[in-house]
């Protein structure tokens, strides 16, 4: 393993743990928030990540972005994402998301897709992708810090960033 994704493990950790003292107080107070805060149905969503690419060894601009719908009265949702990582190689995926709200500013996405193929790769392959959100909302917009990972098994790519997104 290398020293950035020690690194990145790490920041992953960090994050999870400066946060999950959120789902605590959840648990205590669920009922009272999950009726005193209603959040939007739909949600259209961007991340803009700074990426590590492993099995190229080299960092990158990535561009994620998602139509999410909760399901009415649950912390489920559904969706679809699209994502490109903007180097040489074209990476572009299409995954079908599942959402889980954490808490009430912590969402998980998790799903699989298919990696389009490239120049090197001309093959579609199967891929993951998984997203941890922290959301400040101001209004319908949500804005926050995010992290990203995307797999083929082969090989995978680890980001963060910040997370914009308007909820209606």
């Amino acid at each position: 393993m290398t020293t950035y994704i020690r690194r990145l493990s790490i920041l992953f950790s960090l994050f999870f743990c400066l946060f999950s003292h959120n789902l605590s107080a959840q648990q205590q107070d669920h009922d009272h928030e999950h009726h005193s805060h209603k959040h939007p149905l739909n949600e259209i969503g961007i991340g803009n990540y700074l990426s590590y690419l492993a099995g190229e060894h080299e960092f990158a601009y990535s561009l994620h972005v998602h139509l999410l719908r909760f399901f009415e009265d649950s912390r489920f949702g559904a969706g679809l994402g699209y994502e490109q990582i903007f180097d040489e190689h074209r990476h572009r995926s299409l995954t079908m998301i599942g959402a889980f709200r954490l808490s009430h500013p912590l969402v998980l996405t998790l799903g699989p897709g298919i990696l389009f193929g490239n120049e090197e790769n001309p093959g579609n392959r199967f891929t993951v992708h998984a997203e941890l959100v922290y959301e400040f909302e101001i209004g319908h917009f949500h804005l926050g810090p995010a992290l990203d990972f995307a797999t083929t098994f082969d090989e995978y790519h680890i980001g963060a960033g910040l997370h914009v997104a308007f909820a209606f």
